[in-house]
């Protein structure tokens, strides 16, 4: 006999919570970090954002009541976090069924001639930096195609070298780098990608990181600084 709706596992959760946007800051940003290190839990992420389109798809955006979520938390036990969570994931198990029910009642509709085929979302890109001294990992990267943007955590320890700047470059088939930004020691950063760098980043391109004077390089056309890390993106 049923004892309750089933939950989604704990991982397969957080991605959806993540995809579905109720994360609170701290945990968002939490999140966006382990999708840079983690590509098994970011596949996860990008596969819930393609199921839970169909929900989304015509309709109009209404933005919520202020107070919301906290009438909602307020008709749960109170102080009771389980149960909010358990409430969440119940939601978001609720939440897969009818976008799969919605999707089936699609195709069923337009059949025939047409057959829904959605594409297959864009692979994310990873890259291990690894320091050219030792080999050891110093940054990780990962390109999402779907937000156009790089996520770069620096697995350096802050204060290490505080006269210093660490700057991003990509190099794509051409050779020629091209500067993205600065990263502090120890922290993650998403970096929305401009349009004209789009077509560069592909697999195999490299991301380097250089050791630059506060400003950042001195010279115009790449690093004036040793390379402190370099890594391939590559699908995995």
């Amino acid at each position: 006999m049923s004892q309750g709706p089933d939950l989604l596992p704990e991982d397969e959760a957080l991605a959806a919570e993540h995809a579905l946007g109720v994360l609170s800051g701290p945990e968002r940003a939490a999140a966006e970090v382990r999708m840079a290190r983690d590509p098994a839990f970011a596949a996860q992420v990008e596969a819930w954002r393609a199921r839970l389109a169909p929900l989304l798809d015509g309709v109009a955006p209404v933005a919520p009541p202020a107070d919301g979520w906290s009438r909602i938390e307020r008709a749960l036990p109170a102080n009771d976090d389980r149960a909010v969570r358990v409430w969440r994931r119940t939601t978001l198990g609720a939440l897969s069924l009818a976008a799969a029910s919605l999707a089936l009642t699609v195709v069923l509709a337009t059949r025939p001639p047409v057959v829904l085929s959605p594409a297959a979302p864009a692979p994310i890109l990873n890259a291990s930096l690894t320091g050219q001294a030792d080999g050891a990992p110093l940054f990780v990267a990962a390109y999402d195609p779907a937000r156009k943007a790089l996520i770069v955590t620096s697995l350096v320890q802050p204060g290490k070298d505080p006269v210093h700047v660490h700057e991003l470059w990509l190099i794509p088939a051409d050779g020629r780098p091209r500067a993205l930004g600065y990263i502090a020691p120890g922290t993650s950063k998403s970096m929305p990608m401009p349009a004209p760098m789009l077509p560069l980043i592909r697999q195999g391109a490299a991301i380097a990181v250089s050791v630059e004077p506060p400003g950042g390089s001195t010279k115009p056309d790449g690093p004036s600084g040793p390379i402190a890390a370099l890594g391939k993106l590559s699908q995995i």
